[in-house]
């Protein structure tokens, strides 16, 4: 029996001389009594709330230790360290996966790597009968928009964003596309704009455009953002709400360039600092980010939509060590250990901020232990039953509505979270309370962390604890699900 078919269990604290029978009576009327006032909550919830707007912000290979309100000191992020200030901060959520086209489908469709459909980088597109976010949201009356990197559907095929449930779309449909900081196009919906840059040899099929250029005069990043904020003062304008997906590309590097991919129109504060080239980029494709986030925050604010707005900033995975980028010279994963594509958490423990003036109390940090299948079930919630009825019963998410909302209803928990990588020999991850497993590549030996006192899981205790290891294994077992599109290498 997997976990998504798992039913909660009461706890039933009748006398012991109860017959067997009656006392199954009793606790089963406990338990739909219990259900019952959970369902008022949330309904009590939904009527109290008008459906808010919704913003996504996605960096691409940020890590956990790159923003200020994570640790940085030395790289600059004054607005998204506003926006932790004046929201909550979560230290313990992770990302789907710990590379890009994995990730961005948990996060769409609410299903682990266990179970989703693309569960690594590859040519798979998403099928018409799978429900994303955008469509949930959708069908509940939102404007829809994505600006940035989609990588989960190519040009004409069904995995287009425009073709599952997104309005409007500005952007890279080819994760391999988006490497390239000044290509000779972006698509718009399903049309190619044109831009002015020069890219010989760039390639072709489901990377085309992905290069690196001779001629840079337009920077994709700054179009991207552009069109974020176009959306949004559109929006405003049609009497509905609006859900903005902005999957931005940085600081991902232009793996085609080499050690020159982490390109960046300019240096900015860090032009005169006695770094190594790439890590001047790096560090000036992140404050380019936060600035972008400090325009976007302050439209909000000019067009009278920042308290019902609801703003989430995170990553896709961790930092990465491409493009000349050295993710230990700026100490990019903070305490953890790994980067990307490792299922230790460095590779996959990202910053989670969420903002909403007077809904969600300013300067607020949480130890949920939650990842990207949880977003999905709580934007449905907030926007009310239409959203919630779409979304599939066995997703792998639960709503954290009642933690953003500090509300006095229980929020579920995950009984464990688990991960499913397919490079490098293959890899899996489970994390269930105090305890994380790791078994990289598959076949290894797990290996067992206590997270609670070993942020950095640098003491490997399976040893001394197999009752957990076997615990752990029995997780991974029925997490996993064997799909013919994705097998252990």
């Amino acid at each position: 029996m997997t976990n998504r078919h798992r039913r909660r269990a009461f706890a039933t604290p009748f006398s012991q001389n109860l017959s067997r029978t009656g006392m199954a009576t009793l606790a089963l009327a406990a338990a739909f009594c219990a259900m019952a006032i959970q369902a008022a909550r949330c309904e009590e919830t939904a009527a109290n709330l008008t459906a808010p707007n919704i913003v996504f912000i996605m960096a691409d290979d940020l890590g956990y230790g790159d923003l200020g309100c994570y640790g940085q000191e030395r790289i600059l992020t004054p607005n998204i360290d506003k926006l932790a200030r004046e929201g909550m901060r979560f230290t313990q959520f992770y990302a789907g996966s710990t590379v890009c086209a994995p990730s961005r489908c948990v996060l769409m469709t609410g299903y682990h790597t266990g179970h989703a459909y693309i569960r690594g980088n590859g040519s798979l597109h998403l099928r018409p009968g799978d429900v994303t976010m955008a469509e949930c949201l959708k069908a509940a009356g939102y404007q829809t928009g994505q600006t940035g990197k989609w990588g989960l559907g190519y040009e004409g095929d069904a995995g287009a964003p425009t073709r599952q449930g997104f309005d409007f779309f500005f952007g890279y449909l080819s994760q391999t596309h988006a490497h390239n900081y000044y290509p000779t196009f972006l698509i718009r919906n399903e049309t190619r704009v044109r831009l002015p840059n020069v890219v010989p040899n760039e390639r072709r099929g489901q990377a085309e455009g992905a290069g690196h250029a001779s001629v840079r005069k337009v920077y994709s990043h700054d179009l991207i953002m552009g069109e974020a904020l176009k959306f949004v003062e559109q929006s405003t304008k049609a009497d509905k709400p609006f859900f903005l997906y902005a999957s931005l590309t940085l600081p991902h590097a232009n793996n085609e360039a080499g050690r020159e991919g982490m390109e960046v129109p300019d240096l900015g504060p860090y032009a005169e600092k006695d770094w190594p080239a790439p890590q001047k980029g790096h560090a000036a494709m992140i404050t380019r980010m936060d600035d972008g986030v400090g325009k976007l925050m302050k439209l909000l604010e000019e067009l009278g939509v920042a308290d019902n707005t609801l703003v989430f900033f995170t990553s896709d995975n961790g930092p990465h060590a491409e493009g000349g980028n050295n993710p230990d010279f700026q100490n990019s994963n903070g305490p953890l250990r790994g980067i990307k594509r490792s299922l230790h958490d460095g590779g996959i423990r990202v910053p989670l901020i969420a903002h909403w003036p007077g809904k969600i109390k300013a300067g607020s940090e949480s130890d949920f232990i939650g990842c990207f299948q949880d977003i999905l079930p709580t934007v449905a919630e907030l926007a009310g039953p239409v959203a919630q009825k779409l979304v599939p019963e066995d997703i792998d998410g639960v709503s954290i509505v009642p933690t953003l909302l500090g509300e006095p209803r229980e929020q579920r928990r995950h009984e464990y979270l688990y991960w499913a990588f397919y490079e490098q020999g293959g890899g899996q991850a489970v994390r269930s309370g105090q305890w994380k497993a790791v078994q990289q590549p598959v076949g290894r030996p797990v290996r067992l962390y206590r997270i609670s006192t070993d942020i950095g899981e640098q003491d490997d205790v399976a040893a001394d604890h197999p009752d957990v290891v076997a615990q752990m294994k029995r997780h991974m077992e029925e997490a996993y699900e064997p799909s013919p599109h994705w097998k252990w290498k």
